[in-house]
């Protein structure tokens, strides 16, 4: 596929919203979303097909236990946290990452301040839905 085969592409594509999907996202234009106590998020991109979001957590900070349809993976870029998936936990830290299946109850605890990057297939329409 040549360049303008390719822009033509991502010309026609969409972020489920007016936006053209970004080939290049750069961290600081986009802004933080408050999600809860000690916890907020930046959606870095996104299609229907996948999904990839930025979570920033305090020491103490919560993502309670719950789950989604989507597939996800999510790595620890930096920070410690006590992560369940389906019922078992694992202290996990910078470079480090985790699976979890669809409809799989999941969370984490955030030992040490620090940021999880999460990947989601298909899109979290909530997510977009919630802004």
């Amino acid at each position: 596929m040549n360049d303008l085969s390719i822009n033509h592409e991502l010309n026609n594509m969409n972020m489920a919203t007016t936006e053209t999907t970004k080939v290049f996202v750069e961290n600081k234009e986009i802004p933080w979303e408050e999600v809860d106590k000690g916890m907020r998020r930046k959606i870095m991109a996104f299609d229907e097909k996948l999904m990839l979001v930025r979570v920033e957590f305090e020491t103490g900070g919560i993502g309670a236990l719950h789950q989604h349809h989507h597939s996800q993976i999510t790595h620890v870029e930096s920070g410690v946290f006590e992560v369940e998936v389906a019922g078992e936990k694992k202290v996990l830290q910078s470079g480090d990452a985790f699976y979890i299946p669809p409809n799989v109850l999941h969370g984490a605890v955030c030992l040490e301040a620090g940021v999880l990057i999460d990947v989601f297939s298909p899109m979290r329409e909530d997510f977009i839905q919630a802004k």
